[in-house]
């Protein structure tokens, strides 16, 4: 008898573990509906474009080898542009992810070490953190977001760790310790974005562990997601990751990644459970996925890196 239910149970395990860590996809698919851009450094061009953001009515894009943001309408017309090479305030190093929070623009500097503040229209207002590994000092930060009080949360990524700063840059608290890798929860490795719920959630991309941690409003671990048990086992199958590079809540609390290595932004509800995935594959180009914005009707726009352009998806009714 015993020798009997083995096998069933053997079975069960199996069907379990597979519904967990190979999830089907749960609703309608997404379809491309524009792409805007090409490889140059004419207004509307770009030269591997690192990160997207939206407001009501634009599209902002870090055009980041031109040292530049760019700026469009949600049908892909140039509106304008500023920023320029250097490391005075206003001028960029390499822009990064974007946030548009509050009616400004924030924008994660890279290569100067800093987080850098601008109206809608490109004047610049203010600049926030310095280089080094001390509080509320940067070295690379690779993505930003702002709670509605305006305390900035940034992804410092040589110094993996997250760091929370007041609307004047003072050091609040940080998550993941200084200068050290690590995959269990609340360590990082390269940490590359973040995003912020209404509700205070903080969702952070977890680059080279390929996955997504999650943070409570009060600070405190909430839990994780990306391949099985989220401890940096990369893959390409549904809810799996190979480094993520940007996030992005969505309108109806939906979380949006992009899954840089396996061409794809993947879609999930709150608690980490997959719905969807979408995205576009060559076999000549890779890296097409490299950041995330959505708008509040739904529609997704993507930093296509390796094809120097902008995808614009909206899903299938």
């Amino acid at each position: 008898m015993k020798q009997s239910v083995l096998p069933v149970l053997i079975t069960a395990v199996l069907l379990l573990t597979s519904c967990a860590w190979f999830p089907a996809v749960k609703e309608p698919p997404y379809q491309l509906v524009q792409t805007w851009g090409e490889r140059g450094d004419e207004s509307g061009r770009f030269n591997e474009p690192t990160g997207v953001a939206v407001s009501e009515s634009e599209v902002f894009v870090s055009d980041s080898r031109n040292v530049r943001i760019q700026v469009f309408d949600f049908d892909g017309n140039f509106q304008r542009q500023f920023g320029e090479p250097g490391d005075k305030t206003g001028q960029l190093g390499r822009p990064m992810n974007l946030t548009v929070a509050n009616g400004e623009l924030y924008v994660a500097d890279y290569f100067n070490d800093r987080i850098q503040i601008y109206s809608l229209q490109g004047q610049f207002r203010r600049a926030i953190g310095k280089p080094g590994s001390g509080p509320g000092e940067f070295n690379a930060p690779g993505g930003v977001a702002v709670a509605p009080n305006g305390d900035l949360f940034v992804a410092d990524f040589y110094n993996q760790r997250v760091q929370q700063l007041d609307a004047n840059g003072s050091f609040i608290r940080q998550w993941g310790t200084t200068g050290e890798t690590g995959i269990w929860a609340s360590e990082f490795n390269y940490p590359t974005d973040v995003a912020i719920a209404p509700d205070g959630t903080l969702y952070v991309a977890d680059g080279y562990n390929d996955r997504v941690q999650v943070f409570t409003p009060k600070g405190e671990f909430s839990h994780k997601w990306g391949g099985p048990l989220a401890i940096n086992i990369f893959g390409s199958f549904n809810g799996w990751f190979a480094t993520v590079t940007g996030i992005s809540v969505g309108p109806q609390g939906n979380v949006f990644v992009a899954d840089f290595y396996n061409d794809r932004v993947q879609k999930f509800k709150a608690n980490g459970e997959f719905i969807n995935a979408f995205g576009i594959k060559t076999e000549r180009l890779t890296h097409t996925a490299i950041a995330v914005a959505v708008a509040a009707d739904g529609t997704v726009f993507v930093a296509d890196y390796a094809n120097h352009q902008i995808q614009k998806w909206r899903r299938s009714e």
